[in-house]
């Protein structure tokens, strides 16, 4: 009797330049990617096997550099209708002006705001995403779902790290006290969304984390809580850390210890915990974050815009941390894109004390692939181009104006301008083509994005 299941179809690229990210580095000056199904095949040199069998389409890879799929590792996507608001701000100040625009956002908001978010991603080179959602205002409807149900029609894979708040104002917080949580109200939503969305399979395409936001915003039972909570479900978890030097301080003068070494006083150091920014990170906390795997989303964009300083990413990745890249939320970064981090983490970094030997243009792809693959706690499953991993993949065009005299691939696609999009798959179907989004319409986006903005601005103006 014939089989039942169709024969898996095929895509085959030829004439490319890889940098699969593998452990070695591994790279081609011209070689091929077989996809089937949602799987890579095969990669190597040359062309690709003969006599491969349902091939449904093939791509001529010529002047193209393949990578896999850009990994996002910290990001608020509601912040895309509040972009280019307080601009000259430091993070406590700016977090003042901007919680109570965000404490009257709602579910229409909320979606239009994570396709804009998932768009400007999605469309230059981001398969993997996550958005640190934490601002759940009362009866401003499902907006977990809202986030989930967004980067499953733009065909991105992602993480929501469900947030949380409930240390408002009069506790000693900053945000507003309608803008918060319960501590039962924040645990039970976070195991609602846990029990609704997560997939621990290897070709999730929708994981869930608990996301506590900062300690300037939580309880330190909710922290002791949603670690307990996190690992009796299973899942990863997730906050900022050591963002700033105003934060070192609110944790000495409140907690009576620094940012680090609280965290672990609460089970929150761990392989299975990543943290955004860290910042400031003494030689101490280093070596709790290496000794116990707990990772770092770095934001290179975000912390030169909010004046936060520059991580020691060259310490950590010779620690051991795990690292991966972050836009971070698109109010303190207004491009949103991803791309741009790589060559943001690379002339940062080399600002700080190991100067033009902080990192390479391979280093800063490293971080922003198999690092946040890392992060993410995926790294066997997507980060790297190796037969088996599943087809999350970029072919960047590299011979345009912009990046034509530039002979290393890699140093063009890090050092150079952003390079166009050909083509962008996910779980090996098709997102981005020609540099235009095929799973979502920008135009719509960009109006529903500019009508919400507008009407949060006339609410909180009301206010």
């Amino acid at each position: 009797m014939a089989p039942s299941a169709d024969p898996v179809s095929r895509l085959v690229i030829e004439n490319v330049a890889i940098a699969t990210v593998d452990a070695h580095d591994t790279e081609y000056a011209s070689g091929h990617l077989v996809v089937a199904g949602n799987r890579i095949e095969s990669i190597g040199a040359g062309p690709a096997p003969q006599g491969l069998q349902n091939v449904v389409r093939r791509v001529d890879g010529t002047g193209h550099l393949a990578t896999p799929g850009l990994i996002n590792t910290h990001h608020h996507f509601y912040q895309w209708i509040t972009r280019g608001m307080a601009t000259d701000h430091n993070l406590f100040d700016w977090l003042v002006a901007l919680y109570p625009t965000w404490a009257r956002i709602d579910e229409p908001m909320v979606r239009a705001a994570a396709q804009g978010s998932l768009a400007m991603m999605a469309r230059g080179g981001v398969t993997t995403a996550m958005d640190h959602h934490y601002v759940y205002p009362r009866g401003s409807g499902d907006l977990s779902g809202a986030i989930i149900g967004a980067a499953r029609d733009m065909g991105v894979r992602f993480t929501l790290a469900r947030g949380s708040m409930d240390r408002s104002v009069k506790d000693g917080g900053l945000p507003p006290d309608f803008a918060v949580e319960s501590l039962d109200g924040a645990l039970a939503g976070t195991e609602a969304t846990i029990d609704a969305h997560h997939d621990a399979s290897f070709d999730s395409m929708t994981q869930v984390a608990a996301a506590p936001c900062s300690p300037f915003s939580i309880s330190t039972e909710l922290l002791r809580q949603g670690a307990e909570l996190a690992r009796r479900k299973g899942v990863r978890m997730h906050t900022h850390g050591s963002e700033t030097v105003e934060e070192e301080k609110f944790c000495h003068e409140l907690f009576g210890m620094g940012p680090t070494d609280y965290f672990e006083s609460t089970g929150w150091l761990g392989d299975d915990v990543w943290m955004a920014h860290c910042v400031h990170m003494n030689d101490s906390d280093i070596a709790a974050f290496a000794r116990t795997g707990t990772g770092v989303a770095h934001c290179p964009s975000s912390n030169a815009r909010l004046a936060a300083g520059i991580a020691r990413v060259p310490d950590m990745l010779a620690a051991g941390v795990p690292v991966g890249l972050g836009v971070d939320g698109t109010a303190s970064n207004e491009s949103g894109e991803l791309h741009t981090e790589l060559r943001n983490a690379l002339l940062i970094n080399r600002l700080g004390a190991h100067r033009e030997k902080a990192l390479d243009a391979r280093q800063a792809l490293r971080l922003g692939t198999h690092g946040g693959a890392r992060v993410l706690g995926r790294a066997d499953q997507i980060g790297s181009l190796e037969p088996g991993k599943l087809a999350d993949l970029v072919l960047w065009k590299l011979d345009t104006l912009a990046h034509a005299s530039i002979a290393d691939p890699v140093t063009a696609l890090v050092f150079g301008a952003a390079a166009p999009v050909t083509l962008s798959l996910v779980d090996g179907k098709p997102v981005v083509e020609d540099n235009h989004l095929i799973t979502a319409d920008e135009d719509a986006i960009a109006r529903a994005t500019r009508d919400e903005a507008r009407r949060l601005a006339r609410i909180t103006a009301g206010a």
